[in-house]
């Protein structure tokens, strides 16, 4: 790297003495990094939530005794012609989902043995990738989230939301928007979604609905599912469904469509299974999404000054690692300082060129400019262009400069299309090892921004929010304290 990229960020970092600073752990990707961080650093952390020590036993129990609606036998012997003569789709999240599908143990194989054992052939089963508007899968990606034999045993196909000739028209949701989805999906006898629950920064939960919406539509179906209208409501928020436009968006697309069962699971911090709720449509989502606001919401007393956070699983690129950054808003002060680690290990670690070029213009125009442009009456509806809005919503909190991205996988000269800090310059040199060089990174952020507050007069707070973006912090009290 030039070392003399950022000789100032560098100054400022030699004026902190660490000696007393306190190491901690921080997710990066499937390591972790050792990081040292100021003895007054509070972590902000979830509570232990059981695991479901049998697996196997859990999505057993949850296909027999559904939520809300009749086994899936029973579904299939309500329909007008013989099992033998079904067929099924099974609509599956992508790899920016860690939904364990995947061996004996996991959710996918139980559930298509159902369906063979209830008399619909394998050969009339059809197991869908609902990629939204994200990129295909790559043949490695399909083998790590299913394994081989499903593989090998099932047809397995990726959803294009761009590919008009795999796509249905079926009417109008609703809500009024036309509804386009993949013809492989709808034209089944038997439509079973499956996916994770999770918090979610735009429809309050991941999960139920969100399976077709946006998994499986078209790009004008997501125009309105994804337009500023929708985003820029206060309700359209993690963990809310009621009064969210976007929820509500996605789940009158998900009636429309037809849904006869999900499955959908829930996972702790460490990515291990804690439920299996199986059944109808919105009874079974409804009870996971109970299950997961009571671990995912931590309160917190104060907005701090310095605030740390990671990408977990999904920030596997700049494009999904927006969510740790969003979520991490309100422990931090207004005007603070946020710094996010996140090993953006996807074939594309920033996004695609669409991503690319309005995060550009984002940084380019600044936050609220790049509303005003999208919000405009001549503007074309561009793929992508949701992220940098949300990214918009963390800088409209976060100054830029102020925000520290760091990421061993990104090359210096695309960080010119990146708001925020580069980690790079935060390097005292060039490291051949990649987590030395991250937790470099960080460590050097952290200290600039403690020298930055003293310079001040401040004692700056800090903390660290252990499972980045799976963790919805709010003021305990609706307002914020003083330091």
């Amino acid at each position: 790297m030039d070392a003399d990229r950022n000789p100032e960020i560098r100054k400022r970092c030699r004026k902190i003495d660490t000696t007393d600073w306190k190491e901690i752990q921080v997710e990066y990707g499937s390591e972790n990094l050792t990081v040292r961080v100021p003895p007054n650093c509070a972590t902000i952390g979830m509570k232990e939530i059981p695991i479901l020590p049998d697996p196997q036993a859990a999505f057993a129990e949850a296909l027999t005794n559904p939520i809300g609606c009749p086994p899936l036998a029973e579904i299939i012997r309500a329909k007008d012609k013989p099992a033998a003569e079904l067929t099924a789709a099974v609509t599956v999240s992508d790899i920016t989902r860690p939904v364990p599908y995947r061996g004996e143990k996991g959710l996918l194989r139980p559930l298509l043995n159902r369906l063979e054992a209830a008399g619909i052939p394998r050969k009339n089963i059809t197991v869908v990738i609902g990629n939204g508007m994200h990129r295909p899968s790559t043949a490695d990606e399909r083998v790590e989230m299913f394994g081989k034999d499903i593989l090998r045993d099932y047809r397995t196909i990726d959803h294009d939301c761009e590919d008009e000739a795999s796509l249905t028209f079926i009417g109008k949701s609703e809500t009024g928007g036309d509804v386009f989805v993949n013809s492989a999906f709808h034209g089944a006898d038997l439509r079973i979604a499956t996916g994770l629950v999770e918090s979610h920064y735009m429809v309050g939960l991941s999960g139920g609905r969100k399976a077709i919406c946006p998994g499986l539509v078209d790009k004008r179906t997501i125009e309105k599912f994804h337009s500023p209208a929708l985003l820029e409501s206060p309700f359209a928020q993690n963990l809310i469904l009621q009064g969210n436009p976007c929820h509500e968006e996605s789940l009158a697309i998900a009636r429309t469509v037809g849904v006869d069962f999900i499955v959908n699971a829930t996972l702790d911090r460490n990515l291990r299974l804690t439920g299996v709720f199986a059944g109808d449509l919105e009874a079974a989502h409804n009870a996971a999404g109970a299950l997961v606001r009571e671990y995912v919401s931590v309160p917190v007393e104060r907005e701090y000054d310095i605030v740390l956070t990671h990408g977990g699983y999904v920030g596997r690129n700049h494009y999904q690692a927006v969510k740790a950054a969003h979520n991490a808003l309100p422990a931090i002060r207004k005007g603070g300082v946020l710094i996010v680690a996140t090993d953006n290990r996807d074939v594309e670690p920033i996004g695609g060129p669409e991503y690319k070029s309005l995060l550009h213009m984002l940084k380019l125009q600044g936050a609220d400019h790049y509303l005003r442009m999208i919000e405009a009456p001549g503007w074309q509806f561009t793929k992508d262009q949701w992220e940098p809005e949300m990214w918009a919503k963390v800088f409209r909190k976060v100054a830029e400069e102020r925000f520290f991205y760091c990421t061993h996988t990104i090359a210096r000269e695309d960080y010119c299309m990146i708001p925020g800090q580069c980690g790079l310059d935060l390097l005292e040199k060039k490291r051949p090892d990649p987590l030395g060089a991250v937790e470099e990174m960080v460590e050097n952020a952290l200290r600039f921004a403690v020298a930055d507050y003293r310079e001040k007069g401040i004692e700056p707070t800090v903390a660290f929010i252990r499972e980045g973006p799976y963790l919805i912090p709010y003021l305990a009290t609706g307002r914020e304290q003083g330091r």
